[in-house]
């Protein structure tokens, strides 16, 4: 296991190092770089990177990468783990999906040494972190005013993909094509498998979503060698793959009063929500058009019509489904808000 070398720090096995890799300054003459936690182990394995707030107002991520760190299980790792508490660091500072150019850091893919901002820190991201990798986990949220279960998102025609899936440990893995653009599909043209895991709501912490966060890297770490392995705690968690999901869309605009949360098990012509004018007179319900289980939902109690107000994946037991979501949620169950993963 030889030395690896990022922003121009070297790292040895069995070293530990923060690295600041420097990005454009802002029009303020602000410097600005990306935070990098590097730690190595003295023992060969692989070199996986964790990755949060591509987007940077998807901030559930950057806790989840805290409480890894902090982790006492990383006392036995093998090979390299590479965490970026915060990728689009523009996005965290204002608050926003998006880089001070206006666009999507994670449409900006593999991105380019000249061209648009988001296309040069796309491209440092790819040349300083991604292409030093065998595996990666990039970590995500939903958008502003929806929440995501806990979920994978991955290409699980891959062999090795959907193994690193499985391990992670949640009940819902969804197959995912990979977008132009994307670091998933930058990623895949290097040959680093990687997965997405989307948890919570922007600007927003969610217990739950950042515990099974830190448990599923850990997972996957021991799946890949990286961690020793160990006997399950709790009761098994079955998982089921989603081939196809989609969003349906308000019916009416309105005030909207919801019938399903995230997790249920809704059926083929079930109320979803209910819209209503301002006066309390009902104007339409939102419907299910097939049988599913609601991976994610509007928040925000206004709609416009055409809005898209819930995420379904179509599976071929949805009840087990959403039974398997409660009994991963009590397997995490503990009074502590901050305790070890391990």
């Amino acid at each position: 296991m030889g030395n690896l070398t990022i922003g121009g720090v070297e790292i040895k096995p069995g070293e530990t190092k923060q690295i600041k890799l420097e990005m454009p300054p802002l029009y303020t003459s602000t410097r600005m770089s990306i935070p990098v936690h590097v730690q190595r182990g003295k023992r060969a394995g692989p070199t996986m990177f964790v990755s949060a707030a591509i987007h940077g107002d998807e901030l559930n991520g950057i806790e989840i990468i805290s409480r890894l760190l902090r982790s006492k299980s990383l006392a036995t790792l093998r090979g390299t783990l590479i965490a970026v508490p915060m990728v689009n660091v523009y996005g965290v500072l204002n608050q926003s999906r998006y880089m001070p150019d206006r666009r999507d850091l994670n449409r900006s893919f593999p991105g380019g040494k000249k061209g648009s901002l988001a296309g040069i820190v796309a491209n440092l991201f790819v040349q300083e972190i991604v292409s030093k990798c065998d595996v990666g986990i990039d970590l995500h949220t939903g958008a502003i005013h929806r929440s995501n279960l806990p979920q994978i998102r991955a290409d699980l025609k891959n062999e090795k993909t959907m193994s690193m899936a499985k391990s992670f440990g949640l009940p819902v893995l969804l197959n995912s094509d990979i977008r132009d653009g994307s670091l998933r599909q930058a990623a895949g043209d290097l040959g680093v498998n990687v997965l997405l895991y989307e948890a919570g709501q922007a600007l927003r912490y969610d217990e739950f979503s950042i515990r099974a966060g830190v448990r599923g890297i850990t997972n996957v770490m021991r799946e890949i060698g990286m961690l020793k392995a160990r006997r399950s705690k709790g009761h098994s968690i079955e998982q089921f793959v989603a081939r196809q999901s989609g969003w349906v869309r308000a019916n009416e605009s309105g005030l909207v009063n919801h019938i399903a949360q995230l997790g249920d098990h809704v059926a083929l012509g079930a109320p979803l929500a209910k819209i209503s004018d301002p006066y309390g007179t009902e104007l339409a319900t939102v419907l299910c058009p097939a049988e599913g289980v609601v991976i994610g939902k509007q928040n925000i109690p206004l709609t416009q019509v055409g809005e898209a107000m819930y995420h379904i994946a179509y599976f071929h037991a949805p009840d087990s489904v959403a039974e398997h979501v409660e009994l991963l949620q009590d397997n995490l169950d503990t009074p502590s808000p901050v305790f070890d993963e391990t």
